[in-house]
């Protein structure tokens, strides 16, 4: 288990290290949250429900996470180095939960700024989304890396993603939905934590599996 953590520490402070040289992904991902919640502000008539607020909210990040996803194995496939983790004396999952780690701290980086733009332009936050988006940056670390790892391998990359992780996504957005605008949000928390805890271990048991085909 030491050398398993040793070895996701190494591979997710790589990502990080190449990404405060590069500045590729965040930023980005920045600017397309920024620009969508703009948009939105000004598309969505006034007076619109809480509903469609807290709605275009998670449509916006989930695009912003899907953005983030297609660029997650974009290094390693330009330097043809993807075979030569696979091939490194480690655990392969331990490739999983570094890039998982990375998907989740550029979220977490875009979100910083998102949500207060969120909250200047529509009905504030409340403790629930807060909860939420934490709970749901988790479910899409851990299925976006496993379906972007799978993407990487084809040759239609940018269109497979989508495809493979959007459907998975779908109970992710209602359970946001539902823990920002419902009552009782409890039950809505719960089932996110729930998708985090089993798509998790089906993503580490299978990930060995999609990189060695």
């Amino acid at each position: 288990m030491t050398r398993w953590l040793g070895d996701v520490r190494a591979l997710a402070r790589k990502d990080l290290l190449l990404e405060l040289r590069g500045r590729d992904t965040l930023p980005a991902m920045l600017l397309f949250v920024v620009a969508t919640l703009v948009v939105f502000h000004f598309a969505l008539p006034a007076g619109s429900s809480d509903l469609a607020a807290q709605g275009l909210l998670w449509v916006a990040l989930l695009f912003t996470a899907l953005l983030g996803l297609t660029r997650a194995f974009v290094a390693e496939r330009d330097q043809r180095l993807l075979d030569a983790l696979v091939l490194a004396p480690c655990d392969r999952s331990a490739i999983w939960a570094a890039k998982g780690l990375a998907v989740l701290a550029f979220l977490a980086g875009a979100e910083i700024v998102a949500l207060p733009v969120f909250a200047l332009f529509f009905s504030g936050l409340t403790w629930q989304t807060v909860a939420g988006v934490a709970l749901v940056d988790l479910g899409i670390a851990a299925v976006g890396t496993l379906m972007s790892a799978m993407a990487a391998a084809g040759r239609a990359r940018e269109l497979l993603l989508p495809l493979l992780f959007l459907p998975l996504a779908i109970p992710i957005v209602i359970g946001g939905v539902g823990a920002s605008v419902a009552d009782h949000p409890g039950r809505y928390l719960g089932f996110l934590a729930l998708y985090d805890v089993v798509f998790a271990i089906i993503c580490w048991a299978s990930f060995e599996y999609v990189v060695t085909e």
